[in-house]
């Protein structure tokens, strides 16, 4: 495939040995024993292998137009990544859903269990996370004290996520891991020490959190204009103008309500409120499924369905990913979540519900198009497609590219997308889909707002406190006003959204960029455009900045 190629292979094999924990989660095998480096040298070593290869890669001159469009993709990346590392970003990120702590939680949802080679390297990994937190809690240290550190309430937060992990009373998440491996003798009992040292691990981990690190934290949340421009653009792949997102994002919450009003009209009577049909939804059995097992088997049927109808109608899904495991995450952070297939795809793409304690019924007409975002035709056709296309693609495109911008926004287009097939038509799931574009819409509005501390226009469509200067507590009375969501979730959002600046807005802005891209793929083409053709060429690109995306696009 060329030079770059070449040079990607490499860098995949290098950062795969420099981080075990992202191995497991990209399914490249071989480093499931270990964990990461967590210390400051360990971070500084990734960051060097970026940077090292970002030089190699500017003096590089493609041959081919996919050399071009990888060498883009790639240079665009690492560029970010090196950018984040200096401005001290890498080293001091800690928010409630994503930070190192998190990754070595997770890395064992994902690792095989089968053979007595795995479970070996599950007690290795086990007895590994003491030294790895500890080296995580003197790098965290490290950057507070230079002035680089997370707020107050976020650290509080994360220490409340361990409580429940290391609760018998909660998910009591490595010793109930060791209880479900089948293992004799010695290494039966290299688990459970494992387990137990990890619990441990993770339980002074909580009180560093509150004890030592928390005193350090800031007591503002807002990420200020600086960071949130780099966040912005980490997240989107892409630079936006943030005053006129965020003025967008007014017009097209207000464009989903307004549709969502239309459709509640439907269910539930002319001039009905959309609260007025969702709770006529709640309490129709049809739309009802109790028992988190059934509701599992649910979303698998859905998911296996999707795939079979629009295979050879309006997407060519290869074998490889025409699998797709619906499961219940052993933890009860309340999320859903897309794990892609291993590099061999001996391990399938998988959708995780992580079920909160105590629910225990669940309303499918909210979930239909999650179903359709987490699975086909969102992120498993568009992150298996690209897994699947070693001819095309290198193996650093297959498996380390992209942003959420790219796969959040294709996975919301995906959503609307099914509604245009007519997969949407009883007005209960199209009431789903909108309620989640608008909350995503909702998300956009708060996000910029409350890290820019942003003036609320005076002319809002909501009347919503015009003029006045975005805060935590306004950004609460916000969501709840337009978020059907229950009130300890969308808590858990906003802390979310206040500890990882420009993350929940890529999802909208995101789509947004996908449909313009789309458009300019229309006008190009005129009346050649096929849009089948179109997803096949722009998945086929892989997964990629949404700037060097539509750079891409306009050279087809």
């Amino acid at each position: 495939m060329g030079r770059i190629a070449d040079l990607a292979d490499r860098y995949v094999n290098d950062w795969a040995s420099l981080s075990p924990i992202g191995a497991t989660f990209f399914g490249v095998s071989g480093f499931d024993d270990r964990l990461d480096d967590l210390s400051a040298e360990g971070y500084a070593a990734v960051a060097e292998l970026d940077r090292r290869t970002l030089a190699r890669l500017r003096a590089m001159r493609p041959d081919s137009e996919r050399e071009l469009v990888a060498k883009e993709a790639m240079v665009e990346r690492l560029a970010l990544n090196v950018a984040r590392f200096d401005a001290g970003e890498t080293t001091s990120e800690l928010n409630v859903i994503s930070s190192a702590l998190h990754g070595i939680r997770r890395t064992f949802d994902l690792m095989p269990t089968e053979s007595e080679e795995a479970v070996a390297n599950i007690a290795a990994r086990l007895n590994a996370v003491p030294v790895a937190l500890a080296q995580y809690r003197e790098t965290l240290l490290a950057s507070a004290q230079a002035g680089k550190v997370s707020a107050r309430r976020q650290i509080d937060a994360i220490a409340s996520h361990c409580d429940i992990w290391t609760s018998a009373d909660g998910d009591d998440y490595y010793p109930a891991l060791a209880r479900r491996i089948e293992a004799d003798g010695a290494l039966r009992a290299e688990v459970d020490r494992g387990a137990a040292a990890a619990n441990r691990a993770t339980a002074a981990f909580a009180r560093f959190l509150r004890t030592e690190l928390a005193p350090l934290g800031r007591e503002k949340e807002a990420a200020g204009r600086e960071r949130y421009e780099l966040a912005s653009q980490y997240f989107l792949g892409a630079q936006v103008d943030l005053d006129e997102t965020y003025a967008w994002g007014f017009e097209e919450l207000h464009r989903l309500e307004t549709e969502m009003r239309a459709v509640s009209a439907v269910i539930a009577g002319p001039g009905a409120s959309i609260d007025e049909a969702v709770a006529k939804l709640d309490a129709d059995p049809k739309y009802r499924i109790r028992g988190k097992e059934q509701f599992r088997d649910w979303m698998q049927q859905l998911a296996e369905k999707a795939i079979s109808d629009l295979d050879g109608t309006h997407f060519d899904i290869p074998e490889p990913i025409r699998r797709i495991e619906c499961c219940l995450a052993p933890t009860s952070d309340g999320i859903i979540y897309y794990t892609r297939p291993s590099e061999d795809f001996t391990r399938p793409g998988r959708m995780w519900w992580a079920v909160p304690q105590g629910v225990d019924e669940f309303s499918t007409w909210r979930e239909v198009s999650v179903v359709y975002h987490e699975g086909v035709p969102g992120h498993h056709l568009q992150i298996g497609q690209t897994a699947v296309q070693s001819e095309k693609l290198n193996r650093w495109q297959r498996l380390l590219s992209g942003t959420s911008g790219h796969k959040e926004g294709w996975a919301l287009y995906s959503e609307r997308l099914m509604d245009d097939l007519g997969y949407l038509a009883d007005p209960a799931d199209k009431l789903g889909m909108l309620d989640m574009q608008a909350f995503r819409a909702a998300r956009v509005i708060v996000d910029i707002g409350m890290h820019l501390e942003l003036e609320i226009p005076r002319d809002n469509p909501f009347g919503f406190h015009p003029g006045r200067r975005w805060t935590p507590r306004l950004g609460w009375e916000f969501l709840r006003a337009h978020c059907r969501v229950g009130d300890e979730m969308l808590r858990a959002e906003l802390v979310r959204y206040l500890g990882w600046p420009g993350q929940a807005p890529s999802y909208k802005v995101g789509e947004r960029i996908w449909l313009r891209a789309r458009d300019d793929a229309k006008a190009r083409k005129g009346a050649a455009f096929d849009l089948r053709q179109f997803h096949s060429e722009a998945l086929g690109l892989g997964s990629l900045g949404l700037d060097p995306l539509r750079t891409a696009l306009a050279r087809l």
